[in-house]
């Protein structure tokens, strides 16, 4: 089985500008970029057609014959919301959660209206945590 989203060599800027549906998701988005670039010490590269996403590890599912690449964490700043790729379970992340601020939460990913709405030093933290997580699960690449 091959995986549909994989990393791309499209441009992370025109995408962000092409398609943020609003000024706002735009300014977000840029921010986010910005944040997640310093703080993870990653280039952000796109993966598939909507998320863009930092470092990157290989998985090997336990349940089925899947493997593959996935980036460590990422966003996509959709329409209705902007998705977080950020939350691993890893110890201690239910604990910033609770400090996070204003979200939903999907199966694999936090949602955001805005990115005002939550604590950028919770998010640190918790990219933090995902990345040692990630690379003590899966090693480093």
């Amino acid at each position: 089985m091959t995986i549909k989203t994989t990393q791309t060599t499209e441009s992370v800027e025109d995408f962000i500008n092409a398609f943020a549906a609003t000024p706002q998701k735009k300014k977000d988005g840029f921010e986010l970029l910005e944040l997640m670039k310093a703080h993870t010490g990653y280039e952000p590269k796109m993966w598939g057609p909507t998320i863009i996403g930092f470092g990157l590890y290989h998985y090997k599912s336990e349940r089925s014959k899947q493997e593959g690449d996935w980036p460590l964490v990422g966003f996509s700043p959709r329409k209705a919301a902007i998705s977080l790729y950020v939350y691993s379970a890893a110890p201690g992340q239910k604990e910033l959660l609770e400090q996070l601020g204003k979200f939903t939460m999907g199966k694999g990913c936090i949602y955001v209206k805005k990115l005002a709405d939550i604590n950028t030093e919770i998010l640190k933290e918790m990219i933090s945590g995902t990345i040692d997580f990630l690379q003590e699960k899966w090693g480093k690449q």
